[in-house]
């Protein structure tokens, strides 16, 4: 018996050493989950606070009259598409390029393309200004309601300072994520938040400002938390290493960022687009009223929950953009692999406590038992949304970590436009589905969104990416007989091409 145990306990080298990878796996795992929380954790509180800080607003202005709130709303909806989608969408460059920078260790380089970005930015916003000015003739004369039209052109024209702030803030937060430096933007987003909170409080309802002060109360918010994280860059010792003089140099990147920002602009924008236009087309069918409403709880419920998978994306993004800057092909790859993980996880418990919640839901909005019940039977769609969004969000972190945007884009092109809502207007309006049919056909367009992503992620050679991301960083070419070798450029080591 003891010679039985003793053949069992022996064990051949073949299963040590099998033992030993397996272990090894695990805890490579458990360090790269921690890294990525480390990301995630922070990013989502700053972008719960974001959120938070306009739609607090928009719920002070419902206070004061139906005229105000439905022009806020109309203001806020119009902002987004005309101005804040592009300079969030093109900020994503920078998650590419200072994110590649960093993990290559020319740090000075993200100062650099931050300054570039912003610039670019900055000049964007003009024309974009110019039309907000004009807003106000602009929907009187697509036909909409003359006291509601002047109330958002007011609201829109308060909103043109947090234009310009956006343009200097968003490359700002890009400078930070791609270096670790979550503290700084969490502290600067809940002090804005609390900030804010107060001050829009005192400008509605105080002065008297209406729909006015909280735009106006926005706008500085944003200049603060501009402000904050501007003069942390400056002066702080942990951006010592980052930190460079304005320089000519700038103005080289700015091809660069265009380059990456145009089509990460695109990505960003033909996606958030498509949800305005849900709901413009629910607006035309017989009860307007009641499909606008129950579409537009499901658009919130929907962005609510987007917060969590997008910040697991920016953390992909972080994590992959460094490892590719740095050489490590398998680091990124593991990177991919983690996050996604940790999204079935998370969207696993998100979308079963939702459903759970199917019959109170619509009550957390209106108190309309038509609406409520209509949310209820919405509720399973909404679910497969947020998983469906849970899995694009994160590859479309991969997609800027590694600079994909002109495919990502393209992507989006044909999931929204070619299939998601063609198929929203065929079941909504010829199938007679209602606000469900139109919110199948965005499902259907982030189901295709997804499946793309995947297969190009999939498919995706992470030593030619290595390769890709030298060249952009270091600006240099690798000659063939060069391949296979380890070559030191600056501080930057790419590993061997031929290892597996």
């Amino acid at each position: 018996m003891n010679e039985q145990e003793a053949a069992v306990e022996e064990k051949s080298p073949e299963d040590k050493e099998k033992q030993i990878i397996a272990k090894s796996t695990c805890n490579e795992f458990v360090k790269e989950a921690k890294q990525i929380s480390s990301i995630f954790m922070p990013m989502l509180i700053v972008t719960a606070s974001d959120y938070s800080l306009r739609f607090l607003s928009t719920l002070m202005v419902g206070h004061v009259g139906k005229l105000y709130f439905s022009g806020a709303v109309i203001s806020t909806s119009i902002t987004n598409v005309t101005g804040f989608s592009f300079i969030y969408g093109m900020a994503g460059a920078l998650e590419t390029l200072c994110g590649q920078a960093y993990g290559a260790k020319q740090h000075k380089k993200l100062s650099i393309y931050t300054y570039g970005a912003i610039i670019s930015l900055l000049l964007l916003c003009i024309p974009i200004a110019i039309l907000w000015i004009f807003m106000e003739k602009f929907l009187i004369l697509i036909q909409q309601d003359p006291e509601i039209s002047h109330v958002a052109g007011k609201f829109t024209i308060w909103m043109i300072p947090a234009l310009f702030s956006h343009a200097i803030l968003q490359p700002l937060i890009r400078y930070y994520q791609s270096q670790y430096l979550t503290l700084p933007l969490l502290a600067a987003s809940v002090a804005t938040l609390a900030f804010h909170i107060p001050m829009c409080w005192a400008f509605v309802f105080k002065f008297n400002m209406g729909s006015d002060g909280a735009a106006l109360a926005i706008s500085l918010s944003y200049w603060l938390n501009t402000i904050f994280l501007g003069l942390y860059a400056m002066y702080s010792p942990k951006c010592a290493d980052t930190r460079a003089p304005v320089s000519m140099e700038v103005f080289s990147t700015i091809k660069d960022f265009l380059r990456l920002g145009v089509p990460s602009a695109l990505m960003a924008c033909l996606e958030w687009w498509a949800y305005e236009i849900i709901i413009l087309l629910a607006g035309i069918m017989r009860n307007p009223q009641l499909e606008t409403s129950v579409l537009s709880i499901c658009v919130t419920v929907a962005i609510l929950h987007y917060l969590v998978p997008y910040s697991l994306g920016v953390a992909a993004s972080v994590r992959i953009s460094n490892e590719l800057g740095a050489g490590n092909s398998k680091a990124a790859r593991r990177t991919v692999w983690v996050v996604l993980v940790l999204g079935v996880t998370e969207v696993s418990v998100s979308a079963t406590v939702l459903f759970s919640l199917r019959y109170v839901l619509g009550r957390a909005f209106v108190s309309d038992k038509q609406i409520v019940d209509y949310v209820r039977r919405m509720t399973p769609f909404i679910c497969l949304t947020i998983i469906l969004d849970n899995f694009q969000s994160i590859l479309s972190g991969v997609a800027r970590g590694t600079g994909w945007q002109t495919l990502g884009a393209c992507v989006n092109l044909g999931s929204y436009y070619v299939v998601g809502t063609p198929v929203a207007i065929l079941l909504g309006f010829q199938a007679h589905l209602k606000a469900k049919g139109l919110w199948i056909g965005i499902v259907s367009g982030a189901l295709v969104q997804g499946i793309l992503l995947a297969i190009i992620t999939c498919f995706t050679d992470w030593k030619k990416e290595v390769e890709n991301t030298r060249e952009r960083v270091v600006h240099l070419k690798i000659n063939a007989d060069e391949r296979g070798k380890v070559l030191p450029v600056g501080s930057l080591q790419v590993e061997e091409m031929t290892s597996s």
